[in-house]
């Protein structure tokens, strides 16, 4: 079956970027509590280099397991600042991208890549400065064969991602913020993170 041509995919409304620059200055832990710990990815979709952050609306891809025809399709159609999500069924047998793909991505003004799946060259993106968050790492390479389906919902590691949700990633690991609640969650993370840190002073004071 082939995979039909999909041409609207970047069409998707997306967050204003005020909003993501908010959400982008907050710890995933502080949204995550906002959002009463709902839209917290599974924990073992991590950073795959040390000091990566991510932040930026979803462009969604959903592939065949440790297949990337569809990552090459969204990188003709992503804009700059988004994120490109894959729902890659958890498989960690295959990398879905590497330092090549991240190279390129760098040239089109992506923000970065969240994969339920697996990616590889971890040490070359962090050279780089591309922002990967995968299940795992493998050195074996992707197949290219399709079938994908590019801008349409997706589940990532538990959780529903639509395009334009906002994906925002640190060293705890990645957060989903529906993007018609982006701006309240924004205003409930600022003051969870305002109140943790209150509450840390106070408790630093009391140690001298």
């Amino acid at each position: 079956m082939t995979t039909p041509a999909i041409d609207t995919s970047a069409d998707f409304a997306r967050p204003d970027q005020g909003i993501v620059d908010r959400l982008a200055k907050l710890p995933a832990a502080n949204i995550g509590d906002a959002m009463d710990r709902l839209g917290v990815a599974d924990s073992a979709i991590q950073a795959v280099w040390p000091g990566a952050k991510l932040a930026g609306p979803a462009f969604t891809v959903w592939t065949r397991p440790g297949d990337n025809k569809g990552i090459h399709a969204a990188l003709q159609l992503a804009r700059p600042g988004d994120v490109i999500v894959v729902a890659g069924g958890a498989d960690q047998s295959r990398a879905l991208l590497g330092e090549l793909i991240g190279e390129r991505a760098i040239n089109l003004g992506v923000a970065g890549f969240a994969l339920d799946g697996a990616a590889r060259d971890a040490e070359a993106l962090g050279e780089i400065g591309m922002p990967v968050f995968a299940r795992a790492t493998s050195p074996a390479g992707p197949y290219k064969d399709g079938p994908f389906r590019l801008g349409t919902a997706v589940a990532f590691g538990g959780v529903p991602v639509l395009p334009g949700d906002v994906i925002v990633g640190d060293s705890d690991g990645v957060v989903v913020i529906p993007r018609d609640q982006a701006a309240a969650v924004a205003e409930a993370a600022e003051a969870v993170f305002a109140d943790e840190t209150g509450r840390r002073q106070a408790i630093v004071a009391a140690r001298n």
